[in-house]
């Protein structure tokens, strides 16, 4: 098993112990995004009452993101901050100093190593073999029915029966890795740990 890492942890406020049958205390969370519509389209659907999802960066290189998801911390009272980017073609030098700015201002981090498509094939498929981003999608083409739109509003919904799939795929996954270099261990992903705490904080568990 890879060893624990504080930048898989996210930053949750402590709060005073509750009884084991009291639902969770509400969560504030701000998501910054790398990407300018994949992956906001997709979080934005969790119903989270307190949920902010922003996109910034936009292609920029993934030391500028975190950055960005630090300052927007600062400014706001938020309980989970998260900041989502992908490996893409960016040096490891620049993948790797990323997550350690984030983990070093407790910022998590929700990294896919090639792209964040590896998070929706993770549904249908256990994937350990390094493949082109290109063959992402055309596994989810097979795997919808339907050509998959990269920017989708529906993919959300599409695949929301196999989430439970996708976690138990996914940290079997990181899992593989033991040192874990996240630069090179390809394909990988934290994407399941963002999602397991939307989950947690998620209607129908509140009416307001």
């Amino acid at each position: 098993m890879p060893r624990d890492k504080p930048f898989l942890r996210p930053r949750v406020r402590s709060y005073m112990q509750r009884p084991v049958d009291e639902l969770p205390a509400r969560q504030r969370f701000l998501i910054v995004c790398e990407g300018e519509k994949t992956e906001p389209l997709y979080f934005e659907r969790f119903r989270v009452p307190r949920l902010i999802v922003k996109v910034e960066g936009l292609g920029v290189n993934t030391l500028s993101l975190v950055q960005k998801a630090i300052d927007l911390s600062e400014q706001g009272d938020y309980d989970q901050t998260w900041c989502v980017f992908d490996k893409d073609d960016f040096p490891d030098r620049n993948f790797n100093q990323a997550i350690a700015l984030a983990e070093k201002n407790q910022i998590a981090v929700a990294y896919s190593n090639q792209a964040f498509e590896l998070w929706y094939v993770l549904h249908f498929d256990y994937m350990h073999n390094a493949i082109p981003r290109a063959d992402y999608m055309r596994i989810l083409d097979e795997r919808l029915g339907h050509k998959y739109e990269k920017n989708s509003p529906t993919i959300y919904d599409e695949i929301r029966g196999r989430q439970a799939t996708a976690i138990r795929n996914a940290r079997n996954l990181l899992a593989e890795y033991d040192p874990s270099r996240p630069a090179k261990d390809d394909p990988s992903t934290t994407v399941h740990l963002l999602v397991e705490e939307l989950v947690k904080y998620s209607k129908p568990f509140w009416t307001g």
